[in-house]
């Protein structure tokens, strides 16, 4: 069977987290780069089918694509690691220092990545700055200002609204990342965690990874918004509700749901085994550069 039983689930997602904190500064640097243009890719695509069929629900439908791509090649959503790395530290598995360095590296490479493409993207769509009669052109800038200019208007609480609607999209994601690993076929993984992910965008929730793409692009294209209102009003509130959001509403939940203590005990039977293992397979194999 392709299914994988609750239990099981949590050991796999422990395990990723291990993994994703223990990346080389480089690996995550270039799969968070590639996570933040790919996620770029699949709003332009999602943003394209709603202007073009004038349905947004039909770009919530396609969207999770980008994701599906992402969890598939094994790269670095810090939005689905807020979920992971925390249980991993909670079972000693990792260190606090480590998960904050992955949050870390990988955001500023998914500002990167996104960036990156929505340059490309906006210089493709303007052909270097001199159309500006591509529906997506307005399409881009309408969002860039309805996800910046309401907050500030509303002053401290539009702080507090981005916060909660970040939470609540992360609440998706998360549920969307750990169902990836519910299944062990291809298909299985993609249908898994398609759902989660279409519903907190066609509630218009906030996602920081997607914002990074969004907002700079919709800049770039004239729309009335500055550096320091993107940062205050958006993009920082919005990370920190991701975070909450994925560990409040989704990580915490799912594991106590699962465990009735923190399972550290296991873990460090686990690690006494491997060491073993691990000494024996060093007095019989060669070490090669």
């Amino acid at each position: 069977m392709s299914y994988v039983q609750p239990d099981k689930l949590i050991d796999d997602i422990i395990h990723s987290g291990v993994v994703k904190s223990n990346l080389t500064i480089k690996q995550m640097i270039i799969r968070g780069t590639l996570s933040g243009a790919i996620l770029g890719a699949a709003t332009a695509v999602s943003l394209t089918a709603a202007a073009q069929t004038g349905l947004p629900i039909v770009g919530a439908v396609l969207f999770p694509v980008g994701f599906a791509i992402i969890l598939l090649l094994g790269l670095e959503l810090v939005t689905g690691s807020f979920a992971l790395i925390p249980l991993a530290i909670l079972e000693g598995r990792t260190t606090i220092k480590k998960g904050l360095t992955n949050f870390g590296v990988v955001i500023a490479a998914h500002l990167f990545g996104a960036v990156l493409f929505g340059f490309l993207y906006v210089v493709s769509i303007t052909y270097m700055g001199t159309v500006t009669t591509d529906p997506m052109v307005q399409a881009i800038v309408h969002l860039a200002e309805h996800k910046v200019l309401p907050y500030e208007a509303v002053g401290p609480g539009g702080i507090v609204v981005a916060i909660i609607k970040a939470m609540l999209c992360n609440w998706m994601v998360a549920i969307g990342t750990i169902m990836f690993y519910t299944s062990k076929s291809t298909a299985g993984k993609i249908l898994a965690m398609w759902l989660p992910v279409t519903i907190f965008f066609s509630l218009g929730l906030e996602h920081a990874i997607v914002n990074m793409f969004v907002i700079p692009a919709g800049m770039m294209l004239g729309a009335p918004i500055s550096i320091g209102q993107w940062l205050l009003w958006n993009q920082i509130p919005v990370l920190v509700g991701n975070l909450l959001g994925a560990i409040l509403f989704t990580a915490l939940p799912v594991y106590f749901s699962h465990r009735t203590r923190v399972n550290r005990a296991a873990h460090l039977e686990a690690s006494a085994t491997t060491s073993t293992d691990a000494e024996t397979a060093d007095e019989s194999v060669p070490v090669h550069a």
